[in-house]
């Protein structure tokens, strides 16, 4: 992408308006279809384990093309990139609208991941590199509220549309905004790029598609199919040693795909540490209550997705703010009382009952999530700002790439520990109810129990994970004591400068809108 010697006074904001829309859009499509995954099934005449490919291959082509940005950014041009990343997610939206088999259907929203991949992290960098640190805060914090507020308010609107309309107008709703969005990035972004030489190198990119691809489809699949299973573990091994090849070819290349290098830098490696750690706890909330709320408490998606929304509004609200506030009193005071908050809500979510009330779950789900809207986006970006300006490619890939791997890891982990205390408690109360009956229960009443006794061991299975999500964040409340505000990078700031440290950096012009 560009790179220019100084900052223009008045950053791009028309590009970066532009993407925004873009990356709401494309965010907002990633947890749109969980709530229409069963009117789907019934639909196309498919089973769950067939109609999971939906999430699982959304997530695979975004975990396998979000390490490549980093040589993407340095590679194309912002419109270049914005145009073929929304141009791939518009196409795959008109498709599955009309897809009639679930091949269309996957092949589609494989296609749109591969437009979302490039989008978050072409946004990231392109913010990083239009203002500077001192005001970086208040632009990340519009970022997050991107990146937090459209895949929460998803479900919410799902369900409304499921409920009264087809599942399609979920695809075609979203098709004419994003034809629009395309339009206006193709006649407003307007910028010029000097001719990169850099190839990327195939090797890197097989082993890194291995390596990721790997790790996030023997985590996703590992709550369904469990960990013994050699389809689970075989793909968790193949990842684990094609990451560990990648690395080191990363480390002794002299022009990386995706360079490591940037963890010599301690706030950053140290905002990878705490992000994974919550990422994977955020999970708990995303996983958990649904399945508390509708399988055991016998809400509505629609309500179940409404108990949501104050607090997906309330982190939309506040991510701006906090991007502010961050500017002002940096991420170790924020993430400090985020993190406090957050993990108190949670312990309460562990002490959930089939009695809880509707409006007391509202409030404390707002309430985490008014925690979680003043640690996440602070504690990347402080990262973020250590690093040169060189390196800011490989820094968003790194993030979003992260991200993807820790919210498999999480979603594994809790739903594992969720099974596996269900499991132990359930035949802890069978055996306790058996011992107290007097006479042999006829069918009726056996079935009976066993409904009581699988919802009781489901619920403290969920209580369990919850406090196991506790534990990860009280690991990350202790880290981010540590947190340092970043100091600037010595290297003037470019539009983004490529990764070639030796070698000369030259000036072109900064993208525009018309």
């Amino acid at each position: 992408m560009n790179t220019s010697i100084e900052h223009q006074n008045r950053p791009p904001y028309g590009i970066i308006a532009v993407l925004l829309i873009g990356a709401f859009i494309a965010l907002l499509n990633e947890t749109l279809l969980n709530i229409a995954l069963p009117s789907i099934m019934e639909d196309l005449d498919i089973e769950m384990s067939t109609v999971q490919w939906m999430t699982n291959g959304y997530m695979l082509v975004n975990g396998i093309l979000i390490p490549t940005t980093a040589f993407l950014i340095r590679k194309y041009s912002a419109r270049h990139l914005f145009l073929v990343a929304m141009g791939l997610f518009t196409a795959g939206t008109v498709l599955a609208g009309f897809a009639d088999a679930f091949s269309v259907l996957l092949i589609a929203r494989m296609i749109q991941a591969a437009g979302s991949a490039i989008m978050m992290p072409l946004l990231m960098n392109v913010i990083l590199v239009s203002f500077p640190v001192e005001k970086r805060g208040g632009a990340m914090g519009l970022f997050g509220l991107v990146m937090i507020f459209a895949p929460a308010v998803g479900p919410t609107l799902s369900g409304w549309i499921v409920e009264h309309y087809s599942w399609r107008l979920l695809f075609n709703l979203v098709s004419p905004i994003a034809f629009i969005v395309l339009l206006v990035g193709f006649f407003k972004l307007k910028d010029v790029k000097e001719k990169s030489s850099e190839k990327l190198d195939k090797l890197s990119l097989i082993l890194s598609s291995f390596a990721f691809g790997g790790l996030l489809y023997g985590f996703s699949t590992s709550g369904d199919k469990g960990w013994d299973n050699p389809q689970v573990y075989g793909t968790l091994i193949v990842g684990a040693i094609s990451l560990i090849l990648f690395i080191w070819r990363q480390m002794v290349m002299e022009d990386p795909m995706l360079d490591f290098t940037i963890y010599k830098y301690p706030m950053f490696a140290l905002s990878s540490i705490i992000s994974i750690i919550i990422t994977m706890a955020m999970f708990s909330a995303m996983l958990l209550l649904p399945v508390y709320l509708q399988d055991l408490r016998g809400i509505s998606p629609m309500d179940a997705g409404l108990l949501m929304l104050p607090g997906a509004i309330i982190m939309g609200i506040m991510s701006p703010i906090t991007g502010k506030l961050f500017d002002k009193f940096g991420a170790r005071v924020l993430a400090i009382i985020g993190l406090t908050i957050t993990v108190v809500t949670t312990y309460f979510f562990s002490q959930l009952t089939f009695e809880t009330s509707y409006t007391q779950l509202i409030l404390m789900y707002s309430a985490r999530m008014f925690g979680m809207s003043m640690v996440m986006m602070p504690v990347m970006t402080n990262g973020l700002n250590e690093l040169s300006a060189r390196y800011y490619p490989h820094g968003t890939a790194m993030n979003n790439t992260l991200q993807q791997v820790s919210g498999a890891i999480g979603s594994a982990i809790l739903v594992s520990v969720m099974s596996n205390h269900a499991e132990k408690r359930g035949e802890e109360l069978s055996a306790d109810a058996m011992s107290q009956l007097t006479t042999p229960p006829t069918p009726e009443v056996l079935e009976q129990m066993e409904a009581q006794i699988g919802a009781k061991a489901m619920l403290d299975g969920i209580n369990f994970s919850f406090i196991f999500s506790v534990a990860l964040l009280v690991v990350s409340l202790i880290l981010v004591f540590f947190i340092k505000r970043a100091t600037p990078p010595t290297d003037a700031p470019g539009f983004v400068a490529h990764n070639q440290p030796d070698k000369k950096i030259t000036t072109s012009t900064e993208p525009v809108v018309e």
